[in-house]
């Protein structure tokens, strides 16, 4: 399949339907499963029927049944799958070819680590396992993001963390395709509980005024010591996070200013898990003349009033981990 690898829809069939590998030691720790505690019954359901879509349509291949839940004129953000429903059923039957499971299985083979709702929206953090490139005996833990938006009680619109890849030699172009646009703070915050309100102020501090104004000093007031680092790249760790990120080049104090430098185009707070996506642009790997964009996730989770753990969807680059 021509993307299907990177897209984050396919990297979890990757990871369903490939050996599960084993090997000596993990860099980063596993997730241990969790779901936000502080939905309601309506944001309940709506999280159990994006699960149920996905173990019928995406991991048991029941590709036809997609228009039970995905609304017709579906809005798609991969940056490798055109939008609307008819693109994402021809893209799992004809290009990924999700193998069909009859009968399906009732529950979910690789179910997300971390899964929310807050109003008509629904994010889910999938992990997988993958050997370190620059050491085979290690293996480390990635994360792969989903943001879905839901109207009329079926899935309007998609976000994922995936990006494209560049083609193997000789391979066929894909169709050039339009991306549509995110619109800035779509569905940010909600309805927010106090002490929501207090987790997402939380959020802000590490992400804009710790990371886009340099302010690393802050770690100390709203991270945990303990603080649990699932990005592969970055020791666990308050300190951890501290020593790393101080050696970030071009990350200087500045003033902290009320706007953000880059702002999210989605902000989530679920209980105790904040969720940030933002818009980001690379160069199309196969036409650098040309640039699309793809998400960015961070997600947090507050606990006693400090950030406890972190998830992002960084992976390890081969030439990273080369000393």
């Amino acid at each position: 399949m021509i993307v299907q690898k990177k897209t984050a829809l396919a990297a979890a069939l990757a990871g369903l339907f490939a050996t599960s590998l084993v090997f000596a030691a993990s860099i980063n720790p596993p997730t241990t499963p969790q779901t936000s505690p502080a939905m309601t019954a309506k944001e309940k359901a709506n999280l159990d029927m994006v699960l149920d879509w996905w173990r019928l349509v995406i991991e048991n291949g029941h590709v036809e049944e997609t228009v039970k839940y995905q609304a017709a004129d579906y809005i798609q953000h991969n940056p490798s799958i055109p939008t609307g429903q008819a693109a994402f059923i021809n893209f799992f039957k004809n290009v990924v070819k999700v193998p069909v499971k009859n009968p399906p299985a009732e529950k979910l083979a690789r179910p997300p680590v971390v899964a929310g709702a807050k109003g008509d929206f629904v994010f889910l953090v999938f992990e997988r396992e993958a050997k370190d490139p620059n050491d085979p005996s290690r293996t480390y833990f990635s994360n792969s993001f989903e943001i879905l938006r839901l109207e009329n009680g079926k899935v309007q619109e998609h976000w994922d963390s995936a990006k494209r890849t560049k083609l193997p030699e000789g391979a066929p172009k894909p169709a050039p395709f339009v991306q549509p646009p995110s619109t800035p703070e779509r569905g940010s915050f909600g309805q927010l509980s106090a002490d929501e309100k207090k987790n997402l102020d939380i959020g802000v501090m590490e992400l804009k005024d710790m990371l886009q104004y340099g302010h690393l000093e802050l770690a100390d007031k709203v991270m945990d010591p303990g603080y649990i680092q699932h990005n592969p790249n970055v020791p666990q760790g308050r300190d951890g996070f501290k020593t790393y990120m101080a050696k970030v080049p071009g990350r200087v104090p500045q003033e902290i200013k009320p706007e953000w430098k880059n702002p999210p185009t989605i902000t989530l707070v679920s209980g105790p898990y904040v969720a940030f996506m933002f818009n980001r642009k690379d160069k199309d790997p196969n036409d650098p003349s040309q640039e699309y964009t793809w998400s960015h996730f961070d997600v947090i989770r507050v606990e006693n009033g400090l950030i406890k753990e972190h998830w992002d969807e960084a992976v390890i680059a081969p030439q990273a981990a080369a000393r």
